[in-house]
């Protein structure tokens, strides 16, 4: 009798940003493809893979962490460290003896023939590349399937040429290339087939997609509005200065376009943004969510802020505050800033005392609270579209839930002989009732 090969096992972790997701779930599927079974990360594996971030002091202590956890687990796996942190740290990541294999970015795609080969021969492999030698080419990584049940992110740029002076990431990444429309096309079908409704489009700098050719980031998504089954196109985080007025006429003649504009911020003073080197100014940041509200009737705007950069005077501070209070936005990530060794801000003189930017931080966050409240109250009473995603037990009821083309999240009661599987991915018409939780409304729905 043939005694049957047990699979290799492999477990992933990931750090960071939706474009880390996008990488980590897509090295999943090249595993799945080459027989590992894919067990939880708080199992036993005979593969881990983290899949790292550099964007702050905090990402790289986590990435360290999450590999020495996963030596910890089972001291005898091969452990791969994969992205942006193995990209950055240079020498010192090459001396940690928890790390058999070392992958740096654009090189995630040869995961399985480096694993194949420390198979082989036992011996510690290095495949990161000087990314920021030349303009490198767009790294082919696809995804058929992901981790969410109606949502799909697809990645289709990398790289960023803006050197923001407290940035690692173009470091990290190299200069900005763009993924092959045909490729885009071709999975953005697969994933309309395989049921997935929303298609989030996401990169490192998104507004750079196409830059400088014919078929640039309008020409993008008018693409991806034209394949059957797709209900919703989510954008990523954008720049400031893609807002025009013909960027948007165009987005507003897009149905399936969702109104939740990410637009990154990071200062509201523009002494600060100067510091930072920020291309914009406020005023000009003010005129993009003006153009936005000018065709949208409420759009969700959602923006980055750091605060305690260096040289941001307490009235800098003030300015920023003021600035953000103008604007209103639905949410605002508020970001400490992190010292990255190799950018400029490091070397810059009136390095904000931590206290300060942990009060400063705190007195934001209440703001943002206020304004996210005012943001979904607006809709109470008013008629809405949800696209369900899960259902959740509160208290003795059970509910769907979902987002609203801004990304409010709503819940719907379930009556007891109804099942969560009669609503999942599926889009229904109602009322926004009022609040059922902090951040959860209530929905009723009045048609499909």
């Amino acid at each position: 009798m043939k005694k049957e090969i047990k699979k290799r096992t492999a477990a992933l972790h990931n750090l960071g940003c939706k474009v880390n997701a996008y990488e980590t779930e897509s090295m999943q599927q090249m595993l799945e493809a080459a027989g590992y079974e894919i067990v939880d990360f708080a199992e036993t594996a005979d593969v881990y893979v983290i899949n790292t971030c550099s964007v702050t002091n905090m990402a790289d202590r986590k990435s360290r962490q999450m590999i020495h956890r996963a030596r910890g687990k089972n001291p005898a796996a091969v452990i791969v460290a994969a992205g942006c942190y193995v990209q950055t740290a240079g020498e010192e990541i090459k001396k940690d003896l928890s790390i058999d294999i070392l992958i740096g970015n654009n090189k995630k795609a040869e995961l399985i023939p480096l694993l194949e080969q420390f198979f082989a021969d036992h011996a510690h492999a290095v495949d990161v590349i000087d990314i920021n030698e030349g303009i490198q080419p767009y790294e082919e990584l696809t995804l058929a399937k992901t981790g969410e049940h109606t949502r799909a992110f697809m990645k289709v740029q990398d790289g960023c040429n803006q050197f923001c002076s407290y940035c690692i990431i173009p470091y990290a990444r190299g200069r900005v290339r763009s993924r092959d429309p045909k490729s885009v096309y071709e999975e953005a079908c697969t994933l309309a087939e395989n049921g997935y409704r929303e298609i989030v489009l996401t990169g490192i700098h998104l507004s750079s997609y196409g830059v400088g050719e014919e078929f640039g980031l309008l020409e993008l998504i008018r693409m991806v509005h034209e394949i059957p089954g797709i209900e919703r196109i989510r954008l990523g985080s954008l720049e400031p200065r893609i807002i025009t007025e013909e960027f948007v006429q165009q987005l507003s003649g897009l149905r399936k376009i969702c109104p939740h504009f990410h637009l990154s911020l990071q200062s509201g003073c523009d002494e600060t943004l100067v510091r930072m080197n920020r291309k914009y100014t406020t005023e000009e940041y003010a005129h993009s969510c003006e153009l936005l509200r000018g065709v949208y009737e409420h759009p969700a705007i959602t923006t980055d802020v750091i605060v305690g950069f260096p040289g941001e005077t307490p009235e800098e501070f003030a300015q920023t505050k003021r600035f953000l209070e103008r604007i209103g936005f639905y949410e605002m990530h508020v970001f400490q800033y992190s010292k990255r060794h190799g950018t400029r801000a490091e070397r810059m003189p009136d390095q904000v005392p931590e206290t300060v930017k942990k009060e400063r931080s705190g007195e934001l966050l209440a703001l943002v609270e206020e304004q996210s409240k005012a943001f979904r109250d607006y809709y109470i009473g008013k008629e809405q579209t949800v696209l369900f995603e899960e259902d959740m037990q509160i208290g003795a009821k059970r509910y769907m839930v979902g987002f609203t083309p801004e990304y409010m999240r709503l819940a719907m009661e379930l009556a007891p002989d109804e099942a969560a599987s009669d609503y999942t991915n599926r889009l229904c018409t109602g009322t926004v009732a009022g609040v059922l939780t902090e951040e959860l409304y209530l929905f009723c729905q009045t048609g499909g």
